[in-house]
């Protein structure tokens, strides 16, 4: 309470619980009765215990904030993924620069404003996105999360894991980049990380199945 007496009711002046009655009479303003009796110090209740007041809202998605250590991706699943968007670009941008010169309509120089204006958007969501990546190894689960707009966290357990996969395509390749694919007995669970370094993709790959088998057999 601020000690405003903005609060109705008669007063409990022998409870040691005067939190819940105002600071003082007389007008309601806090300052009539012994010296101090309507004020509190900064930062502690009316009983003159100190409060810790909250750092932020919690979000839900990241429960634990100060227990989970998580793990980035590499910053080079930027190249990769604007690499593949490149191709479609180019792809889109000649279809449209042959429509125009073949017709000259004003609809294909409106196509091609738009591609270039989504092109630049689209390669700004990339880079948040590839920073929105992260995984963490507990003691029983994997969890993986990743989305902007619409976030995801994903939780695999250990002993539901069936196979885990290690994949690289042509361009992760090129930047020496792997993903590894977890599977599991629902494939609504299925989750992935991509953007590892062959070395940490083959050791979360090996420890991931050695503990996957060490669950399942003590279940």
């Amino acid at each position: 309470m601020s000690g405003r007496g903005d609060m109705s009711g008669p007063e409990d002046t022998g409870s040691p619980g005067g939190a819940d009655v105002p600071g003082g009479v007389g007008g309601g303003t806090g300052e009539a009765g012994p010296a101090g009796a309507g004020r509190q110090a900064p930062g502690a209740d009316a009983g003159g215990y100190t409060t810790t007041p909250p750092t932020g809202p919690v979000d839900p998605l990241e429960p634990w904030p100060e227990t989970v250590d998580w793990q980035p991706v590499s910053r080079d699943l930027v190249w990769v993924e604007a690499l593949r968007l490149g191709i479609g670009v180019v792809i889109v941008l000649a279809g449209l620069g042959v429509g125009f010169a073949l017709t000259g309509h004003w609809l294909c120089v409106l196509g091609l404003v738009l591609t270039v204006l989504a092109t630049v958007w689209r390669l700004t969501v990339i880079v948040r996105a590839v920073n929105a990546w992260g995984y963490a190894e507990r003691d029983h689960d994997l969890l993986v999360r990743h989305g902007l707009l619409v976030r995801r966290l994903s939780i695999v357990p250990y002993a539901r894991m069936q196979f885990v996969d290690v994949t690289a395509g042509p361009l992760e390749r090129a930047f020496n980049l792997a993903t590894v694919q977890l599977h599991t007995a629902a494939a609504a669970s299925d989750a992935r990380v991509p953007g590892l370094r062959p070395a940490e993709a083959s050791r979360l790959r090996d420890r991931l199945t050695a503990l996957g088998e060490d669950r399942a057999e003590g279940l």
